[in-house]
């Protein structure tokens, strides 16, 4: 297929069908199907790009190196404006071609057949949940008719636009075919439905989020998008990428220091103040780890990686093949329900009341369901919150093994290699943590017990500062119409603090700012807050930021709202067990 080739929208919906990996990227209109399981970011990253116009989210996440590869993937161009589908991971429904216009290239090319079509260009091959619905059964969560604030007011409704924005959530919901009557006071309604209350608390967060943030039509999403590219276009000019390695010269002298005293007080048999210094490295040399993961220190994929895998693996036995793996889909769609890894944390917690409907995870291949202990677990989540970060990082050693044991962790291509590092990274750690510290340098079996708990509960700050920036902010899912920019700004929020902490919060207390250009080294992002607020301020999204204790108490705040979500959806099941309605589960 000519890589000059005009293809239409229903031609490359056909593609799409015919199960092509298709992506759009400047006009450009990309075939990764080869690229699938060489990309270094994983397969999900790719995968939930199908369909859309990924030009912002390739860009801020390649190097330029990367980005003229993409060059060789492509297989035509688009004509005009994109509008997004909706990839097939997150439940598109593509319409195949009948009539094939066009013989499949060599194998080897990775190109497919492509379709004609008279059909009008501006279809939508997805299915919305109101088209399940009849007339007679109770409205799905939606995105309707809003007036909303943003760089020009556009009143508009979302349904009623041809780009296909409607809502999409999990195909369980197209099983809900009852109603609930609530009252204006949650605490004195007469529930019918548990389902239907699910249905009514979603339907609230969409809302909301509609409310308080810039319409969803066209002309504004395409406003920001393109204030968003000027944005990045001057973060390049103004070399924000250029790593200030003078910084990582005083983080590994801080590194240095905790080492050294944890290493001194083992000699010196203070067992315990050595698990304190040890455990505070640990909390330290992460924040590295993260910046290698993103590949915000040499730029270079090989280079930051043997960096992330000595850190992860080797230092602290966490893998960080597995941490790539699910934070580049956090990044992409973050704080989903379905698909954002970092927020599927069932029974334990639940951020959003979509958990509520045992949702499949598309991360975990998994199903969260929900059961009468979570009910209970649920409700009492804000008590259980920091008591369960303390032992947070047990769970990161499970998932790590989980992952480097699966098939998801198997590259081919430049990426091969990571993978036995990554193993003789861990055992290494293992050998050294487990067999010459605990057993052989610690004399009894209270002192080993009392090392491990010290050391891995003084990382709890870590593990609170990677939640604080997202768990209490909106889970609501707005579409396929809105942009990168406003949904990585209205899912999560910043943390303020003086500059002379900043060592503290290893730049996890720019989220905001490092979600919209996540190469971008840590030590700059102070620099680049103040152009962030900039953009916000013009393009009328809200820059989310709060004190670190405020910022706790809005996580602890949401923690306690779902649990009264949870207290009416048990109420509701009762009634309906009482008056013997269907539905129950």
């Amino acid at each position: 297929m000519d890589s000059k080739h005009m293809l239409t929208r229903r031609s490359i919906e056909g593609l799409i069908a015919a199960g092509r990996k298709i992506v759009i990227a400047e006009g450009r209109v990309l075939q990764l199907d080869s690229w699938l399981d060489k990309h270094p970011g994983g397969r999900l990253a790719v995968l939930h790009m199908v369909g859309r116009d990924a030009t912002d989210e390739i860009n801020v996440y390649h190097s330029s190196t990367a980005l003229k590869l993409m060059n060789k993937y492509r297989i035509g161009r688009i004509d005009g404006k994109w509008v997004n589908f909706t990839p097939p991971i997150r439940g598109g429904i593509y319409r195949e071609d009948t009539e094939e216009v066009e013989s499949s290239l060599d194998e080897s090319d990775d190109t497919s057949a492509g379709w004609s079509s008279s059909l009008d260009s501006w279809n939508s091959s997805t299915t919305s949940l109101n088209s399940i619905y009849n007339a007679e059964v109770c409205k799905p969560p939606s995105i309707h008719s809003h007036t909303t604030k943003g760089p020009q007011r556009f009143s508009s409704s979302i349904e009623a636009l041809d780009q296909g924005a409607e809502y999409r959530s999990n195909s369980s919901i197209a099983q809900m075919v009852e109603c609930n009557h609530l009252a204006e006071d949650s605490s004195h309604f007469v529930p019918t439905s548990a389902q239907g209350y699910i249905l009514s608390a979603e339907q609230e967060e969409i809302d909301n989020d509609i409310r308080d943030n810039p319409s969803l039509d066209a002309d504004t999403q395409r406003i920001i998008t393109v204030k968003y590219q000027q944005l990045h276009q001057r973060v390049k000019d103004e070399r924000f990428y250029d790593c200030r390695y003078f910084e990582y010269g005083k983080e590994v002298l801080r590194y240095t220091v905790l080492f050294t005293l944890f290493i001194s007080c083992l000699r010196a048999e203070w067992y315990l103040t050595s698990a304190a210094f040890l455990g505070l490295f640990w909390h330290q040399i992460m924040f590295t780890a993260h910046d290698a993961g993103h590949r915000g220190i040499t730029h270079n994929f090989v280079a930051d990686t043997l960096i992330g895998i000595f850190i992860a693996d080797f230092c602290c036995g966490l893998s960080i093949g597995w941490w790539k793996s699910s934070h580049n889909v956090h990044h992409l769609i973050t704080n989903h329900p379905e698909h954002d890894p970092d927020i599927q944390n069932v029974p334990l917690f639940a951020t959003s009341p979509s958990f509520f409907r045992s949702v499949h995870s598309s991360y975990y291949n998994f199903t969260y369901h929900w059961d009468a202990f979570a009910n209970i677990a649920i409700k009492y989540q804000r008590y259980n919150y920091y008591p369960v970060m303390c032992i947070a990082r047990f769970n990161l050693y499970l998932l790590s093994w989980l992952h480097l044991l699966s098939s998801r962790s198997t590259n081919i291509g430049s990426a091969a290699w990571t993978r036995p590092v990554e193993i003789a990274g861990m055992l290494c750690y293992w050998f050294l943590f487990g067999y010459c510290l605990l057993w052989l340098s610690i004399p009894t079996w209270t002192l080993r017990v009392a090392f491990v708990l010290v050391s891995h509960i003084i990382t709890m700050p870590l593990h609170v500062q990677i939640t604080l920036s997202h768990w209490a902010m909106p889970t609501a899912d707005l579409g396929d119409a809105e942009s990168f920019p406003q949904r990585q700004l209205r899912t999560t929020m910043d943390v303020e603090c003086p500059a002379w902490l900043d060592f503290i919060h290893g730049g996890l207390q720019f989220q905001a700012v490092h979600h919209l250009f996540p190469r971008v080294p840590r030590h700059n992002l102070r620099r680049l807050q103040v152009l962030v607020k900039e953009f916000c301020k013009d393009t009328g999204i809200e820059y989310k930021i709060f004190g670190f204790v405020e910022g706790n108490k809005q996580v602890l705040g949401r923690l306690g709202e779902i649990s009264k979500q949870v207290e009416i959806l048990v109420k509701c099941q009762a009634y309906m067990a009482e008056t013997g309605e269907s539905g129950l589960h």
